[in-house]
């Protein structure tokens, strides 16, 4: 058996920059949040305050964002072997599910708008909304050379993101407001902004559930790793194939292999395999066990060699 470790000198230099941003975007977010409750308070606009709570759920996820990368640069334990990187994905997971928990506030408190309308200081909340849109997408700026290092900061990206269609849709609102005098559009802005929400958060609460759940990465074809395995030279076939994720940008594989080559050659086959899954599938944290038969398997036909190896149904 063996076990192969990736070099992190990269992911530490990209997670360094990705906290600095974070640490940037959340006193940009606490500030400006400050700003909308006022303004949403002064100018009885359900919009700016929909994304003043909106912006409070950023602020919490932006600090929370920051505490996982903190954390997930802890070295393994003897209780935590794998390290503390899927702090992040738990991070990722709460940033999700938050963004749920805002839109349906954003939903009962807009229904009770169109039950009973209220009057809206329009040009008030144009101004509180321009400012907001503009201190939004300089936080996507700041966030978004960072946002596909992990799913962590793809959650507090998206959050930012969030908050700029809140504030442009405050912004929308604010004109009809001034132009028809149209109240109704304020509640009905926000009910679209709470839609909007919704799908851009439903991949990021999918992905954490996925790594979660130790699922095969989306962009991973087993069957390709089993097959290019499968066809290195001394292989006889391959079973107890599980390819899952750590954390965010590390992939995990294990697998029996068994082979036809005398003991003495083992080594060599197992760095074959070891660059192929490296350079092929960029998966470098690997452990293989390399056996001389078929007789380790287990009973059950799910885990038995899979289906188009060299030998399955080889007892």
């Amino acid at each position: 058996m063996a076990g192969n470790h990736s070099n992190h000198s990269h992911e530490k230099e990209l997670t360094s920059g990705g906290e600095t941003r974070l640490v940037v975007a959340f006193f940009l977010t606490a500030g400006y949040m400050l700003v909308e409750v006022v303004g949403g308070i002064l100018f009885n606009s359900l919009a700016l305050l929909a994304d003043a709570g909106h912006m409070i759920s950023d602020a919490i996820a932006l600090a929370l964002a920051w505490f996982a990368l903190r954390v997930g640069k802890r070295s393994p334990t003897d209780r935590h072997t794998y390290g503390f990187k899927r702090i992040e994905i738990l991070a990722a997971l709460v940033n999700g599910l938050a963004l749920w928990i805002i839109v349906g506030m954003i939903f009962y408190e807009a229904v009770q708008r169109f039950v009973n309308p209220a009057e809206v200081a329009g040009l008030g909340m144009l101004v509180v909304a321009s400012v907001g849109l503009g201190v939004n997408l300089l936080m996507a700026g700041i966030l978004f050379g960072t946002r596909e290092e992990n799913l962590n900061l793809k959650g507090a990206f998206l959050h930012v993101v969030s908050d700029a269609l809140g504030s442009g849709g405050a912004m929308v609102a604010a004109i009809i407001i001034l132009l028809t005098g149209a109240y109704w559009s304020d509640p009905l802005v926000s009910i679209l902004i709470g839609v909007l929400i919704l799908y851009s958060s439903w991949g990021l609460v999918k992905g954490s559930v996925s790594v979660l759940m130790e699922s095969v990465p989306p962009a991973v074809d087993i069957k390709e790793i089993e097959h290019a395995m499968v066809n290195c030279v001394g292989v006889c076939c391959v079973y107890d194939l599980h390819v899952w994720t750590i954390g965010s940008n590390r992939t995990a594989l294990s697998a029996h292999v068994v082979s036809t080559q005398s003991q003495g050659n083992r080594s060599e086959l197992l760095r074959g395999l070891e660059g192929i899954l490296r350079e092929r599938f960029d998966i470098a944290h690997t452990t293989i066990q390399i056996e001389d038969t078929h007789e380790g398997r287990p009973d059950s036909d799910s885990l038995v060699c899979r289906g188009g190896t060299t030998c399955n149904g080889v007892g």
